[in-house]
């Protein structure tokens, strides 16, 4: 929203939310079905109207591609032109990109039912295509310069243009995000070529559709922040110059505001005097990019063919939310509709990791990458060497890239992949960078989230390095531990200390107020325990919610940290955790690097639990809980406080 928001600044259809497709409905059904009938009857249809809806949905399709191009490119930072933060508040600004598109199939159908000279147009004319590149160059970027000039003006800045220019760091969609009355003069001018080839008899359904999408490929290629535009274009022919601009050239508009004011042709601002004169060094700088080598890489992996979607690569709104194990119906059929297409990109990408986040702390740099196979190749014995094959590459390439320290993430750590990453220095005892599993952090994170005054708990799950040591811990601050598998106890006792071995008991009851569970937790087990029961997991994935959750307890989410607020660039969610909020596993390889301490943490390592939590909280990390924030929200008490001895 702009600063001071005047006249017309919101959208007709603000409050429909995805609704608002239901405008576009009849019409493209009555254009459809007009030109099946015409067709039927051997008639020729009217092509113009019929193409409103193929184009709408190509449109769609193409932004979203520009998206995710861009936001990978970004990811790998060679070629990135603004290096500053990103954040949820802009995600949330420029979620409504498809207005612009909406209005103009909207405009397009209106227009074609009211104006004879709009339809039965052609599919192709020549003509038509050299008038509107004329009056593209003349008309409609000289009115554009002097209108965009006005915009900058303190009046309409602050009640229009400033909801745009928000954005300091641009994404392609940043490009089409105007107040209404904003975007309808420059659908004014935009519409000056195309019904003048009508009014003229030069207009086809080719230009017509054309024009919108060498639109939206300009403006797209102006605000995705990264330098693209090969120079040998411009060697090629010196004066495209003056006839075409690139990222760089208009993304000094957004860091320095008073020049660069040209649509896509900086001819007016060479005229005019407002050329950045900065503008051709950045240009070169960006094209040759530089290499930044990541400190930390945190590997995660996809969950499920939906999960595709929720990358920062995907869409950029589902991405900004928290991952639903339970979607809406209709998100749900959307999801089941893309689903093999999903996997067949997954399959075609897995060979190896690619990068889908870059983040900063101070001068730590952060990189995300994913494996991109599903949860179910990981526990699948046929998948399996295979996925250990893609997860040994990537620790071979964060090498290379220099990273100090690597994170396993979700299912990359486990003990039969990878003896929880110790197979990877087994195999190269002189690996640089530290394997980092986080099970000290991670532990550190569950004891936060056990309620004060708790005096035993409930241990169930399958025997792992977490629970070994989150047992340890346990019965070191006099708590005792339950377990009612007898395998569990038996190998619980191995491990932990002989002096210690009093306070794990086995038990045959579900009494406890505290359940500690790991994956695979079923209904029938949930229903065992008493009211008010803890539900708090130590697995990196959550305790099943929905159908199966019981409104008596209290469920607790996966150990987990809420970020710095100096960690920079961080809009997307981690899977199912809340913004700003990263898992235990993913802050133990960032408070690793800060510390700089010098072992791996994998295998039988640990770095120590207290020794963890004393520094993650040290370097600005917050405890979270999601228990104690939804009792927060409601008014109530904290169901659980952090003990004393975890902090």
């Amino acid at each position: 929203m702009a600063s001071k928001p005047g006249p017309l600044t919101r959208w007709p259809w603000h409050d429909m939310g995805n609704y608002k497709y239901a405008l576009v409905a009849p019409w493209a059904a009555y254009s459809t079905y007009r030109f099946a009938a015409a067709t039927a009857r051997g008639e020729e249809g009217d092509l113009l109207s019929f193409f409103v809806l193929p184009t709408l949905l190509f449109r769609l399709l193409y932004t979203q591609l520009w998206i995710s191009v861009s936001r990978h490119q970004t990811a790998r930072s060679k070629h990135r032109i603004v290096s500053k933060s990103l954040d949820f508040e802009q995600v949330d600004r420029e979620r409504n990109w498809d207005d612009q598109i909406i209005l103009t199939a909207l405009l397009f159908y209106v227009v074609n039912s009211v104006a004879p000279m709009t339809q039965g147009l052609p599919w192709w004319n020549p003509k038509g295509m050299v008038l509107t590149v004329l009056l593209h160059l003349g008309p409609v970027e000289f009115l554009y310069y002097w209108f965009h000039r006005a915009l900058h003006h303190h009046y309409l800045y602050s009640r229009y243009h400033s909801h745009h220019h928000a954005s300091i760091v641009t994404e392609p969609v940043t490009s089409v995000i105007h107040p209404f009355a904003e975007e309808a003069v420059y659908f004014g001018l935009f519409a000056i070529p195309l019904l003048s080839t009508m009014a003229t008899g030069m207009a086809s359904v080719a230009v017509a559709n054309g024009y919108l999408v060498y639109i939206d490929f300009m403006n797209y290629l102006g605000h995705c922040n990264f330098e693209l535009v090969p120079k040998l274009l411009f060697d090629l022919f010196p004066p495209l110059k003056y006839l075409m601009y690139t990222p760089s050239f208009h993304s000094l508009h957004h860091t320095q505001f008073r020049t660069n004011y040209s649509l896509f042709v900086p001819f007016y601002d060479y005229v005019y005097g407002t050329m950045d004169k900065s503008s051709d060094d950045l240009y070169e700088r960006t094209l040759h990019g530089r290499e930044e080598a990541p400190d930390v890489v945190h590997l995660t992996h996809l969950t499920a063919p939906g999960s595709l979607l929720h990358l920062r690569l995907g869409f950029a709104s589902v991405a900004s939310a928290p991952l639903d194990s339970r979607p809406s119906l209709a998100l749900a059929w959307a999801l089941a509709m893309v689903e093999r297409p999903l996997a067949a990109l997954a399959s075609l990408l897995g060979r190896t990791a690619f990068r889908c986040e870059a983040n900063r702390m101070g001068k730590l740099s952060t990189e995300t990458w994913v494996v991109p196979r599903y949860t179910s190749e990981y526990t699948s014995k046929k998948d399996g060497h295979a996925v250990s094959r893609v997860v040994e590459r990537a620790v071979a390439d964060a090498e290379a890239s220099g990273a100090a320290v690597l994170t396993l993430g979700l299912l990359n750590q486990g003990y039969e992949l990878n003896r929880n990453g110790e197979l990877y220095v087994i195999r190269k005892p002189g690996l640089k960078t530290k394997i980092v599993d986080g099970t000290s952090l991670a532990v550190a994170a569950v004891l936060h989230m056990v309620p004060r005054g708790a005096r035993d708990v409930l241990l169930l799950g399958k025997e792992c390095k977490v629970v070994c040591v989150l047992a340890q811990a346990l019965c070191e601050r006099d708590i005792q531990v339950r377990v009612v598998d007898a395998d569990l106890h038996e190998a619980l006792g191995q491990q932990i200390s002989p002096e210690l071995r009093g306070r794990l008991a086995l038990s045959c009851s579900y009494s406890s107020k505290v359940w500690l569970v790991g994956d695979g937790l079923t209904a029938r087990e949930q229903e065992k325990a008493t009211p008010g029961t803890h539900f708090v997991p130590y697995s990196q994935f959550p305790v099943t919610a929905g159908g199966d959750a019981r409104a008596d307890c209290v469920y607790h989410s996966t150990p987990a940290l809420v970020a710095p607020e100096s960690y920079e660039n961080l809009h997307a969610c981690e899977n199912w955790l809340p913004r700003r909020v990263m898992s235990a596993w993913r802050a133990a390889g960032i408070v690793h690097a800060l510390e700089r301490w010098p072992g791996h943490e994998c295998g039988d390592a640990v770095t120590g639990v207290d020794k963890a939590w004393r520094a993650a909280l040290a370097h600005g990390f917050r405890p979270y809980d999601a228990a104690a924030v939804r009792h927060a929200a409601n008014g109530a008490a904290k169901p659980g406080q952090a003990r004393a001895d975890a902090n």
